[in-house]
């Protein structure tokens, strides 16, 4: 393989659509109808690839090892001695560099949520995965920070609904993630990650049902919030289906382990998502 394609693969570009909660603040603001914010928002959702991208390149030298005892993991260039460690080092040095020197031209707000976002998740990479249930809240922080650094990068207000939805959503999905690891790695889970022996399926099911009905009222009493007329409520029927559906693929289909997959391959939670982003904006600019 050679190094640009291997240097593509363990930069992870599928797990790039996690970025899109960059896009949170335009969309709800009314700010994508001005080029200046869009644009604006482009180019922070490309600086969090490339600093993601960078992010996955240390963790994947930090987890080579144990990477290489996971069935699909071990595929993985690095794991796989397909890209080398100085290579890796060099690469991941130059793209954060060059990320954030173009995020600090971009706005100095934004740069800090973009270096707090990389410090946090360094510090999962080396500590926090390793404490339970402190893992799972810092990869939703994570998420969290995406929006706060979209919103920071056009210069609007950021709303507390949109902050706790995304908190509770990167929470629903980073505990479907563990349950998908449980299961798919069976017997082998703690030779994998030592912090999976800390959870069970059981555990992390009844974290799941708190987590789903809170998320649930949240984005409901967010829909309310909005105001008089009250139509943003039309889109709480697509959000109610997202949640099932997403469900349904996890626990009948055990698609939880890699969410980004699980949205890429379904075509109904696909189509789910599509209407409910048409109607959300829909109204958005109505309102």
């Amino acid at each position: 393989m050679s190094y640009p394609k291997a240097l593509i693969l363990s930069m992870r570009p599928k797990q790039w659509l996690k970025n899109v909660f960059v896009f949170a603040g335009l969309a709800f603001s009314k700010s994508f109808l001005q080029t200046e914010p869009l644009l604006r928002s482009i180019a922070a959702f490309i600086l969090f690839c490339l600093v993601s991208g960078a992010v996955y390149l240390i963790n994947d030298l930090a987890d080579v090892k144990q990477d290489r005892l996971h069935p699909r993991k071990k595929t993985r260039p690095i794991a796989a001695g397909q890209l080398g460690v100085i290579p890796s080092i060099i690469s991941a040095v130059f793209i954060l560099a060059l990320s954030f020197t173009f995020a600090w031209f971009l706005d100095s707000d934004f740069f800090a949520v973009l270096f707090g976002y990389f410090a946090l998740v360094c510090a999962y990479t080396f500590i926090l995965k390793h404490v339970v249930i402190i893992d799972v809240l810092a990869l939703a922080a994570g998420f969290v920070l995406r929006t706060v650094g979209g919103t920071v990068v056009i210069h609007v207000k950021i709303s507390p609904w949109l902050l706790l939805c995304t908190l509770l959503l990167a929470l629903f999905l980073g505990l479907n993630k563990r349950r998908g690891e449980l299961i798919s790695l069976a017997g082998g889970a703690v030779a994998h990650r030592q912090i999976l022996g800390e959870y069970s399926v059981d555990l992390v099911d009844h974290m799941l049902s708190v987590i789903t009905s809170t998320t649930l009222i949240s984005y409901s009493l967010y829909t309310f919030s909005a105001g008089e007329p009250y139509y943003m409520m039309l889109t709480i029927p697509f959000v109610l289906y997202g949640f099932f559906r997403y469900q349904y693929l996890v626990q009948k289909k055990d698609m939880g382990e890699a969410p980004e997959l699980t949205l890429l391959a379904d075509k109904p939670l696909l189509v789910d998502i599509a209407l409910w982003l048409l109607l959300s904006l829909g109204i958005v600019v109505l309102l």
